[in-house]
């Protein structure tokens, strides 16, 4: 019979590793409404129809706050049907639907219009919808964590406007298919504004229209898919200055839009771009969108990674809003919004989660990007030092996967635990060469990809050659941190996995006399002989579990 000691040696800052309420409660609850459905959900409405091609042709106002215009929308038809979802939140409003210049009939129930075609749809065949709309759009007042237009102005008084929706839906500020799933394979971005400002979009300018009423229109065309939330408008009075990067597909343009004050500390503060994608693309492969070219662009709040038109509002100074997140000292070796934003290139841009609940592939990958950023310039050790002092912000609140089909996310812990779980996933493979293949991999082989959190986790199982199963059943879906329980009677060693999921067996490097040994325990006690009398035996450090030594009588 063994009797439990009471030391606890932790791995992490206890505070994070044991929440002391509730390891055992259920996640927290919330009632779905239709609305959720309607928006989180592949509706019959949504299903068939292919998104092709969109034409976002608009008018913004800021002087009143207003944007106006028309986005038209081509698609393939999947099967027949005549009943056309298309989202759009309050209070913008659509004010005409027409197809082949004939008038179409719809209704509104809230976010959703179901738009009635009188042409026949036959599957195989491609069409196109003109949706017209108009209003004022919500108006963020916490960006980019609420989603919704931001209307400021500069040091000179002339507006500084921007658009961030991730989360809160494209369809706050335009007319859209508002779902992850279903990406258009190329879109033309059309913003007039007035003409003492410019308008920063997606991909690349193909063209600047000087017009009549002191307006002028900028044309920006996207060649690859992109997903709703990853477009933006982007309106000041802009300086640009610009390079070109040789990387591993070429040559690669990068363009850098800021407000005119700040030209010369952004000519400094940028030189980390290429830096990003030097490191990147070693780590992950090719930056994804060489045809629509690389763009970092001043925005007045903190940053998004909008695709090929990353929005950057970080101060210009390292760290994120100058202080280091890891508490490592690493973090102030980098802009944290250049590095993180810019990253999603690769996880949320190229690899798209079909549902939110599935946004660690997001925000975990993104998150270990810092690690392997700060591995690239400064070393192993320095950026398992970053990943580790990270754990500091883990809370174990609820599970990092969220609710399917309801649009809604999991914790926010999918950014530090999820990039806790990355780095560990690493150590049990233990072979650098093969985690980074099955990194670059993951973008060859999902490349432009709309995929489910599944995919990733059988990929990563497969690719290692190890049941990973449990590891991400334990971390992504359960909020508990297993405890590596354990205790020493002469040269054996007894020891097991407890406060887990049900069958968790995750491999753990121990250190015995400070010897490197790997073992598998299970839920159940097994004992080994480890050849020596009454070692000292500890758990690395890099592993996000709690060790309990125990001692017998």
């Amino acid at each position: 019979m063994q009797k439990i000691c009471l030391t606890i040696v932790l791995i992490t800052i206890l505070s994070c590793l044991i929440p002391a309420r509730a390891q055992y409660l259920a996640p927290e609850e919330r009632k779905f409404t239709r609305q959720d459905s309607l928006r989180g959900s592949i509706t019959p409405e949504r299903a068939w129809w292919d998104l092709t091609y969109y034409h976002l042709d608009i008018a913004v106002k800021p002087a009143d706050s207003t944007i106006s215009g028309r986005n038209t929308v081509t698609y393939r038809v999947r099967s027949n049907s005549n009943i056309m979802q298309i989202d759009l939140q309050p209070p913008l409003e659509i004010t005409s639907a027409e197809q082949n210049g004939r008038q179409l009939a719809f209704t509104r129930e809230g976010n959703v219009y179901w738009i009635k075609l009188t042409e026949e749809q036959i599957p195989g065949s491609v069409n196109s919808v003109v949706i017209s709309y108009g209003g004022k759009p919500k108006a963020s007042r916490r960006p980019p964590w609420e989603g919704g237009i931001t209307w400021t102005k500069d040091s000179k008084g002339l507006p500084f406007v921007a658009s961030s929706c991730q989360g809160a839906g494209a369809s706050l500020w335009w007319p859209c298919k508002d779902h992850m799933y279903d990406e258009p394979d190329s879109m033309l971005i059309s913003v007039n504004v007035p003409s003492n400002l410019m308008d920063v979009s997606n991909g690349k300018l193909r063209s600047v229209v000087r017009q009549k009423n002191n307006t002028t229109t900028y044309n920006w065309f996207v060649g690859n898919p992109i997903n709703n939330y990853g477009v933006n408008i982007n309106i000041a009075d802009y300086a640009h200055f610009s390079e070109i990067y040789s990387g591993e597909k070429g040559k690669l343009s990068c363009d850098y839009y800021v407000l005119k004050e700040n030209l010369e500390k952004a000519k400094i503060q940028f030189r980390q771009a290429p830096m990003m994608m030097a490191a990147f693309e070693y780590w992950f492969g090719p930056y994804p969108f060489y045809e629509d070219g690389y763009k970092l662009v001043e925005a007045p709040y903190l940053g998004m990674e909008h695709q090929s038109s990353v929005t950057y509002g970080n101060g210009y100074r390292n760290g994120y809003r100058g202080t280091d997140l890891s508490g490592s000292g690493w973090g102030e070796k980098f802009d944290f919004i250049i590095i993180h934003e810019s990253a999603h290139e690769w996880f949320a841009n190229n690899i798209t989660d079909e549902d939110v609940a599935d946004m660690w592939i997001h925000e975990s990958f993104g998150n270990y990007s810092e690690n392997l950023y700060v591995e690239y310039y400064y070393g192993k050790e320095a950026g398992a030092q970053y990943v580790l002092g990270s754990r500091r912000n883990i809370r174990n609140d609820r599970p990092v996967t969220g609710k399917y089909d309801v649009n809604y996310s999991g914790s926010g812990d999918m950014y530090y635990k999820g990039g806790n779980m990355l780095h560990m996933i690493r150590l049990i493979i233990d072979d650098d060469e093969k985690w980074r293949g099955i990194l670059r991999g993951l973008n060859r082989d999902f490349y432009h990809q709309v995929v489910k959190g599944s995919q990733i986790e059988d990929y990563l199982t497969e690719k290692s050659g190890l049941d990973l199963k449990p590891v991400f059943d334990q971390y992504l879906r359960d909020i508990r941190i297993p405890v590596f329980e354990y205790y020493v009677k002469g040269s054996k060693l007894t020891f097991r996995w407890n406060n887990c999921v049900p069958g968790f067996n995750m491999p753990l490097r121990i250190y015995v006399n400070g010897q490197k040994m790997d073992i598998k325990p299970s839920a159940r006690f097994a004992t080994m002989d480890l050849g020596v009398e009454n070692p000292s035996v500890k758990t690395d450090i890099g592993y996000y579990v709690a060790t309990l030594e125990m001692t017998s009588d």
